[in-house]
């Protein structure tokens, strides 16, 4: 079995599915909601583990009932969780699940990052076949780099650009100005940059270059929540257990396909 890393944030998510985004001064009814351990890292951790990846997931938590919320479900799901606990609130969601398929995404409080000195089973990284990073400190990053391939999203921020930080993999998305401009950025610290292009599939460029497809959706599209990460997790997967790049994306593709049939995080 492949062991692959995640090194992340976790945020305690709420979704509330409604017909359109709150207009101001109005009253809005959502149709439902349910609450799931979100965020870039705890997505990616879960759908490696569904991917049949043996999964390390590093993150730091607030010593609080969502904190241990969130373990439950991820240790439901198969995830090896490493958790740095931490004096402060777990960091809270509202995603708006609209008609239209997009989530749109308030954060509530500090988003709580791993770090290299947190006593955590660090040494694990050094068989994984990839790590996912997505939130940590430098030192936390220099760890990842027991892996042979390191792969990031432009939500690290700066840590991606200290000094000795390197990449095999920056993912993000063509169509997200934020990501975009960080991916600029910091494009000198990857070999590979990869931009997701949604239904046009996506491109990398670096070392080598290339384009794949975007995969067929296996059901009515729900939602995007999750998909960017979900490509990035069986990207890093791919890579891990020894795919070419056109392969781990076209694994990537499929992951985020699958990810957009689903209503949030499942």
């Amino acid at each position: 079995m492949t062991r692959i890393g995640v090194v992340g944030h976790v945020e305690w998510v709420e979704f509330l599915p409604v017909p359109h985004l709150p207009v101001q001064g109005k009253i809005l009814h959502a149709r439902d909601s349910f609450v799931r351990a979100g965020g870039g890292g705890a997505v990616a951790a879960g759908m490696l583990a569904e991917l049949g990846a043996e999964v390390d997931f590093f993150c730091a938590l607030g010593q609080d009932a969502d904190g241990h919320a969130a373990v439950a479900q991820l240790e439901d799901r198969g995830v090896r969780v490493h958790v740095a606990w931490r004096d402060r609130p777990t960091r809270r969601a509202v995603t708006f699940l609209d008609l239209d398929h997009e989530r749109t995404i308030v954060t509530l409080g500090e988003r709580l990052e791993p770090r290299g000195a947190d006593h955590l089973e660090w040494d694990r990284l050094k068989d994984a076949g990839g790590v996912y990073f997505t939130a940590g400190d430098d030192d936390a990053l220099r760890l990842a780099h027991a892996s042979p391939y390191v792969v990031a999203s432009p939500r690290a921020r700066n840590v991606l650009r200290a000094e000795g930080a390197w990449l095999y993999a920056l993912v993000f998305s063509e169509g997200d100005e934020d990501e975009s401009a960080w991916a600029r950025r910091v494009a000198s610290r990857a070999r590979l940059l990869v931009a997701t292009e949604g239904a046009r599939g996506g491109r990398w460029w670096g070392e080598s270059e290339g384009r794949w497809k975007a995969a067929p959706l296996l059901g009515p599209p729900r939602d995007t929540y999750g998909c960017g990460d979900s490509f990035a997790a069986a990207f890093t997967f791919g890579l891990g257990r020894g795919d070419g790049i056109a392969d781990a994306a076209k694994l990537g593709a499929e992951a985020g396909a699958l990810a957009l049939t689903r209503v949030g995080v499942p």
